[in-house]
C-alpha cells in the first residue's frame, strides 16, 4: 500500500511543490459559524481545549469546509502554565489572565506532571490523526519560552510586552531559568504530541518583535534552539517550523540558530528578503489577514505577488498571523481556490 503524500512534509524536507500546499494559522476560530457553535457547547475555552470531543471537532472543521493541506491541533500556547498552576483563565473582552509570577516563585515551579495535565490534549492529536484524511498532514504545536513567560510575569497580554523585559533586566539569573524551564517543558510537550501523531510541530514566538537584537538571541533564538536540539535527540526525524512574529532583519540568524527546518513569516516581512531566506530553505506564509478580510482585489493582489515571489521554492503558503474574527468564511474559500489555481 502507498503511503500518502503529505504535500507538506515535502516542502519541510525542501521540496518545491507546485501550486504550494496552504494552511492557516487559526484556521478553526471564531470566523466559522460552527466554531461558534461548539465553543458554546463545550463552555469555557480552556474546557475546549481539555475536551478531546470539541477540539476534535473544531479542529476538523476547516479541513471539511477548505480542504486545508494542514490541520492544526486546536489549543492554546498558555496550557503550559496552566498545567504549572499558575490560574489559567480567559475573560471575556479582556483576553487570558493568570496569576503574575514573582522572582521568588520560579524556583517552585514543578514540572512534574505537566505532561499528566496535558493528557486530554494529547488524546485530541490520537484522534485528530485517526479521522484526518490520510494526505492531511496533523501539526502540533507549543508557545515558544519567552512568548509564554511574558504572559506569565505580566499575569496579561500587553502592548510592548515591557514587564517581561524589564524583569529579565533587573532579575537576569531568575528570568533565565524561566525559560529554561519552559523551553525543556515544551520540548517534552511537542515529543509527546509526535509520539500521539503530530507529522510536524510548530513554535510561536507571537512576541518576539519587541527584542533587541541582544535580546533576541539570549531569549527568543537560543531557548528556542534548545527546545529543538532536545526534540531531535529523542525524535531525529522531527519536522519543526518556528515563527517569529516581528523579527524582522534578525530571521536572517534565526534559522541557522535554531536549526528549524522551515520559517514562519509575517506580513511585514519584505518579499525580497523573504526570498533570500527561502534561498537556504523552507519558508511558511505570509499573508496579511486584513487582506482576508478585505477580499476582492486586495486579497488577490497579496496572494498572487507571494506566489510570484516565493512559489518557485519551498513554500508553504499562510497568513503571517492568525486569521481573525472579522474575516468572512467565502473570502477563506476564495483564498484557496486562488492559491491552487481553482479559481
Amino acid at each position: 500500500m502507498t503511503a500518502p503524500v503529505r504535500k507538506i512534509i515535502a516542502v519541510l524536507e525542501g521540496q518545491t511543490v507546485s501550486p504550494p500546499p496552504i494552511w492557516l494559522m487559526r484556521q478553526a476560530g471564531r470566523y466559522l459559524p460552527e466554531y461558534r457553535a461548539t465553543r458554546a457547547e463545550a463552555g469555557s475555552f480552556l474546557d475546549l481545549c481539555y475536551s478531546p470531543k470539541h477540539a476534535v471537532e473544531v479542529t476538523l472543521q476547516p479541513i471539511r469546509r477548505y480542504g486545508f493541506d494542514a490541520s492544526i491541533l486546536f489549543s492554546d500556547i498558555l496550557v503550559i502554565p496552566d498545567a504549572l498552576n499558575r490560574n489559567v483563565r480567559f475573560v471575556q473582552g479582556e483576553g487570558p489572565q493568570m496569576d503574575p509570577i514573582s522572582e521568588s516563585e520560579i524556583d517552585l515551579l514543578d514540572p512534574k506532571g505537566v505532561l499528566d495535565h496535558l493528557q486530554p490534549v494529547l488524546e485530541t492529536v490520537r484522534r485528530l490523526r485517526q479521522e484526518l484524511p490520510a494526505e492531511t498532514t496533523l501539526l502540533g504545536f507549543c508557545g515558544a519560552p519567552w512568548t509564554v513567560a511574558t504572559y506569565m510575569i505580566a499575569g496579561h497580554g500587553t502592548p510592548d510586552q515591557a514587564p517581561a523585559r524589564l524583569f529579565a533586566y533587573r532579575h537576569p539569573a531568575p528570568f533565565k531559568k524561566l525559560l529554561t524551564l519552559l523551553a525543556d517543558i515544551s520540548a517534552e510537550y511537542l515529543i509527546a504530541q509526535i509520539d500521539a501523531g503530530a507529522d510536524a510541530v510548530q513554535i510561536f514566538d507571537s512576541w518576539a518583535g519587541v527584542l533587541g537584537e541582544e535580546e533576541f538571541k539570549r531569549y527568543a533564538l537560543q531557548p528556542v534552539a534548545r527546545m529543538i536540539r532536545t526534540v531531535r535527540a529523542a525524535r531525529p526525524g522531527a519536522k519543526i517550523i518556528a515563527f517569529a512574529k516581528g523579527a524582522g532583519m534578525n530571521l536572517k540568524t534565526y534559522r541557522q540558530g535554531t536549526d528549524a527546518d522551515a520559517i514562519g513569516l509575517d506580513w511585514t516581512v519584505p518579499l525580497s528578503f523573504a526570498a533570500e531566506l527561502q534561498k537556504d530553505g523552507p519558508v511558511q506564509g505570509n499573508l496579511d489577514p486584513m487582506r482576508v478580510v478585505a477580499g476582492g482585489k486586495a486579497m488577490e493582489e497579496g496572494i498572487d505577488a507571494i506566489l510570484q515571489a516565493l512559489g518557485h521554492g519551498p513554500l508553504i503558503f499562510n497568513l503571517g498571523h492568525g486569521i481573525t474574527p472579522e474575516a468572512d468564511p467565502e473570502h477563506v474559500a476564495e483564498l484557496v481556490r486562488r492559491v491552487r489555481g481553482t479559481a
